[in-house]
């Protein structure tokens, strides 16, 4: 599935992955190749990307913090997230 991640400064990531898991406003999910088409409002937290290849942007690289769990983490303040036809759309403060 694609994954785009954007900020008001720049575009952070942008690749395949397979997984990503983000802070909702309910409790932490997760979204796996072929998830339902969502809309969701995140909370502050951490999103954590899972990808074969990672794809920060210039403008992300120093963003991203490398888990112990080999998946990469983004904190952020807030966000909504789009996912539909396989393509994940998160925009972050």
């Amino acid at each position: 599935m694609t994954l785009e991640i954007v900020s008001p400064e720049a575009k952070l990531y942008s690749g395949q992955v397979t997984s990503v898991t983000v802070p909702g406003i309910d409790g932490e999910f997760q979204m796996l190749n072929h998830h339902a088409a969502i809309v969701s409002i995140l909370a502050k937290g951490t999103i954590k990307v899972e990808a074969k290849i990672f794809a920060a942007t210039k403008e992300g690289e120093s963003k991203f913090i490398l888990g112990a769990d080999r998946k990469h983490h983004l904190a952020i303040e807030s966000g909504t997230l789009e996912m539909n036809d396989n393509k994940i759309i998160i925009l972050v403060d």
